[in-house]
Parts: structure tokens; sequence; C-alpha cells
């Protein structure tokens, strides 16, 4: 299926003569015009636009993807929307089904000799998770392996646009199926998530394949085994361990640039293994044309596979993220996993840079609140978590909000502060009002003299309303976050 501004082509539309009532591409039409805007291009581009409608052999229609890979993201993440604006659009109430292009081929779907043949999704990788997930014969956990954390699996792991394609590669590899790349390396600053999607690789490949050997290692203990391996003149024993191993995961590699012998070793590993059809994942905080300190052959080695960057989390994975580890801590500690919107919000605005920093502040809320973490309020929240607001950071004020907000629009600070109500104004003095309402400790009647002399009720309906088209409206969404990382430097 082929879509350009939300319009399904003739040849597309031709593909639903067959189905009753109004065709069914002419439905999708317009809930793909409606999930184009609220999903943006990219996200629509790479999981909606490849999607095929199909009758299905009963005559029910069938959202059809290339891959499983796109058919799990499109129901774990819009799905949900799809069905509603299917069932607002569709006058005859047909029921919509989701599968992959093999599980509809399997079901004996109609043939697609009169459709428009499905684009393949965007993504270099080869990726396809329709081939079922196989557990260890035996039924046995897998083993542990030393330095590996157990809450780190892919099932308590959130995908979202900006690992999306790193949590496909990381799929890829652990199902340790043909055609892989090698080696794989994993980049981004801390606290975006690739320790836990190596840990979720390592358990995830042993559970696939009991019998194969995989070894996880931190870049700091690989250094230290090495040097101790060198004075205590097992140097042999400690390579024989390495290029043994089925799969190789090291952690941080960006350790060990600047150490020379250490990179020599890594450097003959690497080429082993590769040479060996073993398979190898590294993770580090940039990429290898970034290492400007490590040796020359070592970066080329790890440039020649897959690099995969993995992006800031956006707004709606935070919020995932904070709902997953909610849920993970009301079982630990028998509560219920709810907590105000308003609150939820607040940590998703407000801890955009680490996904640790994140979920280490709805720690702290459960550890204080207990029971009654669903119960706390914005203002609760707030105090509880301004020692860690506060510590190490940038102090904002609300000059500086205005500032930021008004070059980010291209308008002047004093038009913020005027009286002048038309859109161009109110909507960027409104979203200035919210940041200073997130940001600071300011008070509503404080932040209202700060605006021209306004009335706390006029800062408060600001706040309301940019809450309200946050849901609507990604554009603002990336408005909002592109000053707040530009205020906190």
């Amino acid at each position: 299926m082929t879509t350009k501004g939300g319009v399904v082509t003739q040849e597309f539309s031709a593909a639903f003569s067959t189905i009753a009532c109004e065709p069914a591409g002419a439905v999708w039409s317009r809930v793909c015009a409606v999930l184009k805007r609220e999903l943006g291009d990219a996200a629509f581009g790479s999981w909606i636009a490849p999607a095929m409608l199909r009758e299905g052999q009963a005559g029910d229609v069938v959202l059809v993807t290339p891959t499983g890979i796109a058919r799990d993201w499109i129901r774990r993440s819009a799905w949900r929307r799809v069905s509603e604006l299917w069932a607002a659009n569709d006058p005859t109430s047909r029921r919509l089904d989701l599968k992959s292009r093999l599980e509809f081929e399997a079901a004996g779907g109609v043939s697609a000799g009169h459709d428009a043949k499905a684009e393949p999704i965007e993504i270099v990788l080869p990726v396809s998770s329709d081939i079922p997930a196989l557990a260890p014969t035996n039924g046995a956990k897998p083993s542990p392996v030393q330095g590996l954390q157990e809450r780190f699996t892919f099932d308590t792991f959130v995908p979202g646009p900006a690992n999306e394609f790193a949590h496909a590669v990381a799929r890829r590899v652990a199902s340790w199926a043909d055609g892989h790349f090698n080696p794989v390396l994993f980049h981004g600053p801390y606290g975006f998530g690739k320790t836990h999607l190596l840990n979720a690789l390592a358990w995830e490949a042993m559970r696939q394949a009991p019998t194969k050997r995989v070894v996880y290692l931190t870049a700091e203990r690989f250094l230290s085994t090495f040097v101790r391996a060198v004075m205590d003149r097992q140097t042999a024993a400690f390579k024989e361990e390495l290029r043994g191993a089925d799969l190789l995961i090291i952690d941080d590699v960006h350790f060990i640039a600047g150490k020379q012998s250490s990179q020599e070793e890594l450097f003959h590993t690497l080429t082993a293994l590769v040479e060996d059809g073993r398979r190898v994942v590294f993770s580090s905080d940039r990429a290898p044309a970034a290492m400007t300190e490590m040796d020359a052959r070592l970066r080329s080695h790890l440039s020649a596979g897959l690099v995969c960057g993995l992006e800031p989390a956006d707004r709606a994975l935070r919020l995932g993220i904070l709902d997953r580890k909610l849920q993970s801590l009301s079982r630990q500690h028998g509560f219920e996993p709810t907590m105000r919107p308003e609150v939820l919000n607040f940590l998703a605005d407000r801890f955009t840079d680490s996904v640790r920093e994140l979920e280490g502040a709805l720690n702290t809320l459960s550890a204080r609140a207990g029971e009654g973490v669903s119960r706390l309020t914005l203002d609760e929240v707030q105090a509880i978590l301004r020692p860690h607001l506060r510590a190490g950071e940038k102090r904002i004020t609300i000059d500086d909000i205005q500032k930021a907000t008004s070059e980010h629009y291209g308008m002047k600070q004093a038009d913020l502060l005027s009286e002048r109500r038309n859109r161009a104004i109110a909507r960027p003095r409104q979203a200035a009002m919210w940041l200073a309402k997130q940001l600071t400790t300011r008070s509503l009647p404080d932040i209202g003299r700060r605006f021209g002399g306004r009335d706390h009720t006029t800062v408060l309906h600001a706040v309301r309303r940019i809450e309200a088209l946050r849901a609507e409206d990604p554009a603002l969404n990336q408005d909002l976050e592109t000053i707040t990382r530009k205020l906190r430097g």
C-alpha cells in the first residue's frame, strides 16, 4: 500500500471492489489521514504505510503487515487508536483484524493477485517475529551468567520510536537467525537503555538455544580479567574463555579505548570470533567514528557490522516506561498501579534526559509514599522530589523560559508580556506559562505577575490548555521538548 497525505492510491482502492458496502479502502484512507497527523510522518511511514488491507477468508477485513515486527509495533503502539478510528469511520461496523503476511497466508487469506504488492518496512535489518520463540526443550530457566540482571529482559523493555530499531536488532540477534550482521554495536548516552537491551538479548539468546555458550562482560570486567590473566601468566586460558563463546557481549566498550594491550587483545578476539561465525555485540556511549582515542583497526572493525544508535526517549515512550515501572513496583509492594495523570505528566516532562533518572524518581516516590503513591498530588510530588530536582542542576528562571520560548517561535520577549491575543502570540505565551509551571517552583499567581500582571486563573487555563493540546498535537510536544532541552543546556 502507498499513501500520500493520507489519500489511498487508485491501485489500492481497486483491491477492495469485492468488499461490500463502502469500499474498505475509502474507510482506511480516512483512518490513515488521522493516524498520519497523530503519529507523525516518521512513525506512520515506517509502520502503518507499508501495511495493506486485504479480504480474509470469511469476508472480513484484515490489515496485513509485511513482517511480524511491524504487526507487533502496531498492536502495541497504535492498534487501540486504529480500532477506534475504524469503528468511527465504517458505517457498516465491519470487523478489522491485524495479521502479519505469513499469518494471513497461513490462514488461507484471499490471493493478492490483484492487490498492490506490500512494500517492505524501511529497515535495513531483515527482521521478522513470525516464527514463534522456542523455549528450552527441558523447560528449564537459562543458567545465570555473571553480570546479568534478571530484571532486564525484553518483557520489561519498553520499545518506542527512539529505540524501535535497536529493539528489533537485539531480538534478531537473540533469535540466532541466519543473515545477521557481525559485530553489532548499540550506542547512545548513559540512561538510554543500552545495558537493559544487552541483558535482554543475553537472556533471550540463552532461552532460545540453551546449548550455546553466551559470555557477557562489562568493559571494566574485561580489563580487570585480562590484567589478572597477564599477571598470572594465564593469557592462553583467557583467550580460550572468550573465543569459545557462541555469543560474546561487551557493555561500555569505549572504556577500553586508550589501553593499548587490552585493545590489541579485543581486536584479535573480535577478528577470531567473526571469522569463525560467532556473534559479537557491543555497546558504547558514542559511535565508533567518535572514539578517536581508540586504536584505528579496532575502531574500523566495530564499524564493519551494524552500528545502531539509541535516541532520547520521546514523551510517549517516557509515559510507557513509567507505566511499566509502576506495574512492577505495585507487584513488589502491593499497592494500586495508578498515579494521578498530572503527576505522570510532570515526571515524563521533568526527567527527559535519562530513563534511569525517570525510574529513580518513581522509586523515590514509592519509597516515601508507599501505598499512598496513587494519591499523591502534584504539589506533594514536587515537594518530595525538590532536593533531587535541584541537585547539580542549572537553575531555570521564568525570564530564561520567556527568552527561550520567544527565540524558538521567532518573536520578541515583550510579545509574551503584551495584551495581544492573536493565536501567533497566545499559543507561545501559553506554552511559556506551562513551562514555567513545569520547570520552576513558582506559584501560579507569581507566574501570572511575571507575564504582564495576569491573574492566576489565566495561568491555570494556559496550563490546562497546553496539557489538552499535547494529546493531539505532536508538533507542540516537539516544540516543548526542544525548548526544555535548550533551557537545561
